[in-house]
């Protein structure tokens, strides 16, 4: 079940938000997934993320805002293509990749001269931005798991992940979307915007807004495009290798398989006592919103291999690809 406006808890807002002034890291509930918040503002602060994450220094991190917040606070400029998806998509599944201001937020850019905002909707976490410095500051925050990992999407994968480098979990239920967001480039000035990952919004939802075809927000993007979270060849990867293979391939080797999980959007040809089969929803939207917490579920099982049954190849599996051809260890 979601958490309403009316299930918001303005004390334990208010702890967050201490917690956040004094420079710890707390959990934050997003539509997305889980994220590892800090004040985007203090270096100090966002080295804690890195250094609980393991993650690189120079993989930037995505400043949350408030809805009312300023973005200009952050970016240089705002252009009339991001003006648009703002108004069509925030609070929303939707990163903007923009030119920053001089100074601002340097820990967060991963050595850039751009920003990566998003405006989440949630209920908690626009209680918390909205107690966080009078509404106008910015919270940085990842997915909050060890880096390359699979992403959490319930409060309880945020603390078995961990533990106390986290000084408080916000709990808003399971994540509504349960994919990160789609992150778009308009930091380049005479280019049109690209998709750099896709994620909850489709590139033809953005196309509509753009008055564009979705074809040309796929395009490869420039070499000179910035890094963005999510886009190494590996990540989401569960420790328990994962191979995503043809449907009938799964079934012809399901029986003589051993310890193996397998995540597919059907029930199992046959009952196997030693093996795993988690049957994931049949549609795009309900297979992203199950697939991490499914994931999660066939890794801390002890199996020797989980299998993924292939996906369609149309649009509306874009991003639930994406995660999977990164997770993967081999395909078949």
């Amino acid at each position: 079940m979601l958490v309403t406006e009316a299930a918001v808890n303005l004390p334990e807002i208010v702890a967050a938000v201490r917690l956040l002034e004094q420079g710890r890291l707390v959990g934050l509930p997003t539509e997305t997934v889980y994220g590892l918040a800090a004040d985007a503002e203090s270096d100090a602060a966002v080295a804690r993320i890195y250094a609980a994450k393991g993650r690189p220094a120079d993989h930037p991190v995505i400043v949350h805002v408030h809805r009312h917040a300023d973005p200009l606070r952050w970016a240089s400029e705002l252009s009339p293509d991001a003006l648009r998806l703002m108004a069509a998509f925030w609070p929303g599944p939707l990163t903007l990749v923009l030119r920053r201001n001089p100074g601002v937020a340097d820990a967060c850019a991963g050595g850039q001269d751009t920003i990566a905002l998003r405006c989440p909707d949630h209920p908690l976490a626009q209680a918390l931005l909205k107690e966080f410095k009078a509404g106008q500051g910015g919270l940085a925050a990842p997915s909050a798991n060890r880096f390359g990992r699979v992403s959490p999407t319930t409060a309880a994968h945020v603390r078995a992940e961990l533990g106390d480098a986290v000084a408080m979990v916000l709990d808003g239920g399971p994540c509504a979307v349960g994919i990160e967001s789609t992150i778009v480039d308009c930091s380049q000035p005479g280019r049109p915007p690209r998709v750099l990952r896709p994620g909850g919004i489709s590139a033809q939802a953005l196309a509509d807004v753009l008055d564009c075809a979705a074809e040309d927000l796929l395009a490869r993007p420039l070499e000179s495009a910035p890094r963005v979270p999510g886009a190494l060849a590996s990540h989401y990867a569960p420790r328990t290798p994962l191979r995503l293979a043809a449907a009938a391939a799964i079934d012809a080797r399901w029986k003589p398989a051993g310890a193996v999980g397998v995540l597919a959007p059907r029930p199992a040809p046959l009952a196997d006592p030693r093996g795993i089969w988690i049957q994931a929803p049949s549609d795009a939207e309900g297979y992203a919103h199950h697939l991490y917490a499914a994931l999660r579920d066939l890794d801390g099982r002890g199996l020797d291999a989980i299998w993924v049954e292939r996906l369609p190849g149309d649009p509306a599996w874009d991003a639930v690809r994406d995660r999977l051809r990164r997770a993967a260890t081999d395909t078949t």
